[in-house]
């Protein structure tokens, strides 16, 4: 009879223990050989197809760049010709990485699989160049199928890894990524409307400060407010300044404009204003005019 593969495990659990008569609950570990799980064959060649393809890419990434860097050589420096050379079969890699990001998305994955098989048929083409040139065009065509085959496999082994969506499910996950694909980009341009405000409001209060110390030359004008309120006075805290007391200190300020006075109030508290919560109190201030 078969014995049935086994494996060790630790369980706890929590069990009164007494001691003086305080009992208190602590743990009891306990060892146990419980049935082995079935060895996943699946995983065991979908792992050894990935394997392979992976090794297939390293393969043709120094066959080509070997091959092609030899043909540059003839006519540049000999470490900028290998250089160049890696850029023929890594372009097409980078084409395999962004369709393995994009699977699920295939109509944003379709540019990538194009623009990876040009890349591949350049690098061909290159490394059958080379063989051509110096007459050996059976080597240049056996080298340039290592790239072909290289690719291949690893589009097989993106297969095995691929999980197919039904239509109904890849609509819905579009409209999802959407979503989150929007609330994403509003990161930076939130972060742009910021600093593109902080650079108004330095202008406007460099433009105060000008107009302020232009007028105090005169004397005579030093009782006229013309530039608006006078700030040289203390800042007021935002912290304990409420949207009442900002439309009361607008309206004392002279600003009667409804899109003024709620400018002027989400300035002051620091955060947009409610346009509803402005529009009472300034109500209350034109019936009391």
């Amino acid at each position: 009879m078969k014995t049935r593969r086994t494996q060790t495990i630790e369980r706890t659990r929590l069990v009164p223990h007494t001691v003086d008569g305080e009992t208190e609950l602590v743990l009891d570990r306990e060892t146990i050989e419980v049935p082995a799980p079935p060895r996943d064959w699946d995983q065991l060649v979908r792992t050894a197809v990935t394997i392979g393809a992976i090794v297939l890419v390293t393969a043709s990434l120094v066959w080509t760049t070997a091959s092609i860097g030899d043909l540059l050589a003839a006519v540049t420096v000999t470490v900028v010709a290998y250089a160049a050379a890696i850029a023929f079969d890594a372009s097409w890699i980078m084409c395999m990485a962004v369709e393995w990001l994009l699977r699920y998305d295939p109509a944003r994955a379709k540019a990538a699989q194009r623009a990876g098989r040009w890349a591949l048929a350049v690098s061909m083409g290159a490394v059958f160049a080379h063989g051509y040139i110096y007459s050996e065009w059976v080597i240049g065509v056996v080298g340039a199928l290592v790239s072909g085959l290289a690719k291949g496999g690893w589009s097989m082994a993106m297969r095995v890894h691929a999980r197919p969506l039904d239509d109904r499910t890849q609509q819905w996950v579009a409209k999802r990524r959407a979503a989150v694909d929007g609330q994403l980009a509003m990161i930076p341009i939130r972060r742009e409307l910021q600093r593109g405000q902080a650079l108004v409001e330095a202008e406007q209060r460099s433009i105060v400060a000008d107009s302020g110390s232009v007028g105090s030359t005169d004397p005579g004008q030093s009782g006229s407010s013309v530039a608006g309120p006078d700030r040289t006075v203390t800042p007021i805290d935002r912290k304990t300044l409420t949207t009442k007391d900002a439309v009361r200190i607008a309206w004392e300020d002279g600003i009667r404009d409804r899109t003024d006075v709620i400018r002027e109030v989400s300035r002051q508290l620091g955060r947009p204003a409610s346009p509803d919560t402005v529009d009472r109190y300034l109500r209350d201030h034109q019936r009391t005019a």
